[in-house]
């Protein structure tokens, strides 16, 4: 039977629930303090080093927040930027880190093509003075059941397909990214990473692209994004597993066909093109009723959704997510 689901308004969020920038990152600065004295962690680790090793400005000190943003406990930036999931580097989530700490993401260019009336070579730079950013603070959940709750940098990515102008052939959108081996020792043959067929494909129906939740990200907690979160651009999509945020987008291009994405291609019984969070569909393998959040001991509830369903459900109205996993 399939599973109907109720549209629902988009629920206003009050400003005065957005979290203070100034509080994360007075948090984030005495948990790191404490954490270095605690721990005699090298400076070469440390939060303070990550930055002051970056070869590029700090652009998004002072990028306006966002009435879409969550309220909950910000994942300390250590963590957000120690334990990923990026398989181009490694399928150790701790070794991104390291292997990516001389990744360099200047120069870099984005290709918009496809059923779009304007296909263009977007420069990262110049793309970000077009379409300025703003800090989004969403829930991320992996497919492994571990969650964060993450300070995004990024724009809509429906402003930069309204400034393509797709055509009606224009179903689905498509991503892809860098495929360079010698810069992304994953994706070397033979190597722990190298067990995919590259480059990383994603993709996206039309209307989940366009919907305003859905951004491209430059960077985090004020940052630029580093090598091993994706950078310079990755997609973000809350409502969605992880898998389905590709990182060093090098390609987007509209299509009349669904396009095929490379987890739903590696194992299509575990990995559906959607990959919306749903505590009521569990991997093959384990259960996806309750999630860890990073930096906590106990699990808690799964929200469908994510918790975004007020904003998202009605996109999947009449639709059964148990088949279209």
């Amino acid at each position: 039977m399939d599973m109907l689901i109720a549209k629902k308004r988009l629920p206003e969020i009050k400003s005065s629930e957005i979290t203070p920038k100034c509080v994360y990152r007075n948090r984030r600065e005495f948990i790191m303090g404490g954490a270095a004295l605690a721990l005699g962690l090298n400076m070469t680790s440390s939060w303070a080093a990550l930055q002051s090793e970056s070869p590029f400005p700090k652009p998004f000190a002072d990028a306006p927040g966002s009435l879409y943003s969550s309220d909950e406990k910000l994942t300390d930036y250590e963590s957000v930027t120690t334990y990923n999931n990026f398989y181009e580097f490694s399928t150790d989530k701790h070794r991104p880190a390291e292997l990516a700490k001389n990744f360099m993401a200047r120069p870099w260019t984005i290709s918009v093509a496809g059923e779009c009336n304007k296909p263009r070579q977007w420069d990262i730079d110049e793309l970000i003075s077009k379409f300025p950013s703003e800090e989004r603070i969403y829930r991320h959940r992996c497919v492994e059941a571990w969650s964060m709750v993450v300070p995004w940098i990024g724009f809509e990515l429906g402003k930069l397909i309204k400034a393509s102008e797709p055509t009606a052939n224009a179903k689905f959108i498509e991503f892809e990214t860098l495929h360079d081996p010698q810069r992304m020792p994953g994706q070397k043959p033979g190597f722990l990473g190298g067990t995919l067929d590259w480059p990383y494909r994603e993709g996206l129906r039309m209307d989940e692209a366009m919907h305003p939740l859905t951004i491209l990200t430059v960077g985090l907690y004020g940052e630029y994004l580093p090598g091993q979160n994706g950078a310079p651009l990755r997609l973000t999509v809350p409502w969605k597993y992880g898998f389905k945020g590709i990182k060093s987008i090098v390609s987007i291009r509209f299509t009349e066909q669904q396009p095929q994405n490379t987890w739903n291609l590696q194992a299509p019984s575990e990995y559906g093109f959607y990959a919306n969070v749903n505590p009521e569909v569990d991997h093959p393998r384990w259960s996806q009723a309750k999630e860890r959040k990073i930096g906590e001991l106990f699990k808690q509830p799964t929200l469908m959704f994510n918790g975004y369903g007020d904003h998202v459900a009605d996109l999947y109205s009449g639709m059964d997510l148990s088949r279209h996993f």
